[in-house]
């Protein structure tokens, strides 16, 4: 009597919306669908022949739920990435879907990206150069940004920022590099502005070879010519440039300045402005 008591007590639904079905499993009153299933082989556990499971509305609530988890999980980690890998707030507004459509190089960027574990794997980078105000920072900006989208850490930086890095650092120039070499993309913007004393050639040597040796991409923008590039003025310049050259794809990004461009046109507005 007490079993029978039991099992009666526990066969009451918990939502008065779910229903026995004839096959005696309990469905969800809402979506139709078994809330409970046999034990395989008709094993009984504890004096019980079935147990709970998911209905399908549960299933697709539970889904939309880790998706939304998921999903901030996402935008937390791009956040520190972004954080850690920009040096510049504004480098965070240079993205694919922000392209005015004016660099013809753009679709490098687009390819790049698509493309990125190729890249990682050949240990593949670029050389985008060209005159002031090509867009060619922009173009290593959309990359970036891009693939930190697809949470992969990358670090956007120039030599200049690096070189006060190492004269600051107290633990030694070992840790700055090997911190840029884990990096599976980075991203040197403006190279060849720095002054050419024997020091910085040396330190930036050192930076490019190690990223070489890691066998990990390296991306540079600069205003040289390939011309320059490819016929440097001295030893220390070549030795740099050859390692440039075995690493990246040149990429010209020669064109008329956007800034010159930008600018005209806020004079035009302005003159419409106050004329």
């Amino acid at each position: 009597m007490e079993k029978i008591l039991e099992q009666s007590v526990s066969s009451i639904p918990e939502n008065t919306e779910d229903y026995y079905g004839e096959d005696g499993l309990l469905y969800c009153g809402k979506c139709h669908t078994p809330r409970e299933e046999f034990f395989a082989k008709g094993i009984a556990l504890m004096g019980k022949n079935k147990h709970p499971i998911e209905c399908s509305c549960q299933r697709i609530e539970r889904t939309k739920q880790e998706a939304i988890i998921n999903q901030q999980k996402h935008n937390d980690l791009v956040r520190r990435l972004k954080t850690d890998g920009f040096s510049d707030s504004v480098m965070l507004n240079w993205t694919l879907e922000n392209d005015n459509g004016r660099s013809p190089q753009m679709h490098h960027a687009q390819r790049y990206v698509e493309q990125w574990q190729t890249m990682r794997t050949e240990n593949l980078g670029l050389l985008l150069w060209g005159g002031v105000g090509t867009g060619k920072s922009f173009l290593a900006g959309c990359i970036a940004n891009a693939l930190m989208e697809l949470e992969v850490p990358v670090r956007i930086t120039n030599f200049a920022r690096i070189l006060s890095e190492l004269n600051s650092c107290f633990s030694g120039r070992n840790e700055v590099v090997d911190k840029l070499c884990r990096y599976p993309l980075l991203i040197i913007d403006d190279f060849g502005m720095e002054r050419g004393t024997e020091y910085v050639l040396e330190q930036i040597y050192n930076i490019v070879d190690s990223r070489y040796r890691s066998r990990k991409p390296l991306i540079v923008t600069t205003n040289l010519t390939l011309d320059e590039i490819r016929r440097p003025q001295d030893t220390a310049h070549a030795r740099i440039y050859d390692r440039l050259l075995e690493m990246c794809v040149p990429i010209s990004c020669i064109g008329v300045s956007f800034r010159k461009e930008t600018a005209q046109e806020k004079l035009e507005r302005m003159k419409l402005l106050i004329g």
